[in-house]
């Protein structure tokens, strides 16, 4: 099977780390399937450039294991936004339909997946849709709303990352009959049960304090507001209480100063963007990992910190409650500081055993690339169905 994928939810040489779930996934699917990312790359004006994303990418990187072609569309800042599904698939038919591929998949409904529906209309391939979360949960307006749901109504099927996305998938205009829940997975083979003390003295760790993890974007609305004030009133309990916040995100300035209203800087660090190897490390040598978000999808980072048999507590939003159960940790409401200092508090104090919960959490990409594979089977055979029938 031919799979052209369209999407710009990938690495490229500007952002390795990028797309994580779906070059994991898509990696494991090339074992499979013959498979080719298109990836529309954004070309703004030189004067009209944004400060930040738009680091001009060398076409010549290849992420291990999956072929890339770079097609370059042009877009303003904003202004664009709405177009920007039409521009791409304008740009990319041509090279896809030279491909000759038997299905078409994506990942972000717009303006990607709605490019690939374009494309594939023109090509009479079906499209299989990804849906990764913040594409549904935060749509910018109504004209990429539109866009959105139509889309959504002419893929041949819609995926999501969690039951959670698949319910407002389906309200949005996904057909039920044609829609599914592929929740991520992990790099099992990384992500396991390791020894703390050791995972300690490899990063110079203090091997007795009670350390607490955060790994993602520097975003407020990853809850770090919440956070920083919850381990600020834990540590008046709790001096030996350590949280480290692993990432980077533009919202760093912001919570310096929310440490500093606190003086929590004796109890609060920042540690750089980790590859994964590193993250892995820092997920052994904590006590706990947390994820207080607003909003979610899938994170990979707590089927990570699962994975690798340590408690988690998050926030009861998105698809996270689809990962979790009370013998891996602790849910609180979004945006409740004393909630999460409560359930912080109590995780912290309890004895947990990481062999128990790697057990019952252990989905690797692997599963994830099986599941995405018999959803791409079954948009084949419904796209053959008709003609097999009137032959």
């Amino acid at each position: 099977m031919r799979v052209a994928v369209v999407t710009q939810y990938f690495p490229t040489s500007a952002q390795p780390w990028a797309g994580h779930s779906a070059y994991q996934t898509l990696k494991r699917l090339a074992a499979a399937c013959d498979v080719k990312v298109f990836y529309p790359e954004a070309a703004y004006p030189k004067l009209l450039r944004p400060k930040t994303g738009a680091t001009a990418l060398d076409p010549a990187w290849q992420p291990a294991g999956v072929a890339v072609e770079y097609v370059p569309y042009p877009v303003l800042p904003v202004v664009s936004r709405p177009l920007n599904g039409l521009t791409i698939s304008l740009r990319l038919e041509s090279r896809v339909r030279a491909w000759r591929p038997d299905v078409i998949l994506n990942y972000v409904v717009y303006p990607d997946g709605y490019a690939a529906v374009r494309i594939g209309e023109a090509l009479q391939v079906p499209v299989v849709l990804t849906a990764i979360g913040s594409d549904l949960n935060r749509i910018p307006g109504r004209l990429v709303r539109h866009f959105t749901v139509a889309a959504l109504r002419q893929a041949a099927f819609t995926t999501t990352v969690s039951g959670d996305l698949m319910h407002t998938a389906q309200r949005l205009g996904a057909d039920p009959s044609r829609s599914t829940a592929i929740l991520n997975g992990c790099d099992t083979a990384v992500f396991h049960p390791r020894d703390r003390d050791a995972a300690r003295k490899s990063l110079q760790l203090d091997p007795a304090a009670k350390i607490l993890l955060y790994a993602g974007r520097l975003d407020v609305r990853k809850g770090l507001r919440e956070l920083i004030e919850a381990v600020a009133a834990l540590r008046r309990r709790q001096p030996d209480l350590l949280c480290y916040l692993l990432g980077d995100g533009p919202d760093r300035p912001l919570l310096e100063q929310l440490i500093a209203k606190h003086s929590a800087h004796e109890a609060i660090h920042f540690i750089p963007a980790a590859p994964t190897d590193a993250v892995a490390q820092w997920m052994a040598a904590c006590d706990v990992f947390t994820l207080p978000s607003y909003k979610e999808g899938c994170p990979n980072v707590v089927l990570e910190a699962l994975a690798s048999g340590r408690p988690v507590v998050a926030t009861d939003v998105g698809g996270i409650p689809e990962l979790m159960d009370s013998g891996s940790g602790r849910l609180v409401p979004a945006q409740d500081a004393h909630a999460l200092e409560r359930a912080l508090e109590e995780v912290l104090g309890s004895a947990w055993s990481p062999e128990a919960i790697a057990a019952r959490h252990h989905r690797s990409w692997q599963d994830v690339s099986d599941d995405l594979l018999a959803v791409l089977n079954s948009a084949v055979a419904l796209k053959q169905k008709p003609s097999a029938t009137r032959a």
